[in-house]
């Protein structure tokens, strides 16, 4: 969605705050950010703020369960133990140990958008969060990049 350019004189070195507004309710249920096309001093540049905000799911669609997984996958060598899986509201959260791995989440078949990853060398634990799972979903898979084979979820 556009919003229509404008030419602001700004003092230097101050932050500098832009309302717009734009119709929210027209979106679909999921996770946005902003991207702005800007020219400070006549350079063009792309700024991504980082906060996202979240258009909800409809009450009731989304799971909110925890499951506890223990499954441990072999990776290269090493393993990757597979701990538990948080629904929220908005999203969902794998919890893994082991060592480092690019994980993919794909309910009944259809990937899931991940929102962000984490690793703690030192502990040897990470987490990758993704769109929520739905209510009407059955089963998840996970996918991990250098294992023979992915793991399959049934959903309750």
């Amino acid at each position: 969605m556009g919003v229509q350019p404008a030419t602001l004189e700004v003092a230097p070195n101050r932050d500098l705050f832009v309302p717009f507004e734009f119709p929210a309710t027209e979106l679909a249920s999921g996770w946005y950010g902003a991207e702005c096309k800007v020219a400070i001093d006549g350079s063009p540049e792309i700024v991504r703020p980082e906060s996202r905000f979240v258009v909800p799911w409809s009450r009731g669609a989304t799971r909110r369960d925890q499951l506890l997984l223990g499954k441990s996958v072999p990776v290269g060598g090493e393993k990757v133990r597979l701990d538990q899986l948080e629904c929220h509201v908005d999203s969902v959260q794998l919890r893994y140990e082991g060592t480092e791995a690019i994980i993919t989440l794909a309910a009944d078949g259809a990937r899931l958008p991940v929102l962000g990853t984490t690793f703690d060398t030192e502990t040897g634990s990470g987490s990758v969060t993704a769109y929520p799972l739905l209510r009407i979903h059955h089963a998840l898979t996970i996918a991990i990049k250098g294992a023979d084979e992915p793991v399959e979820v049934a959903l309750p």
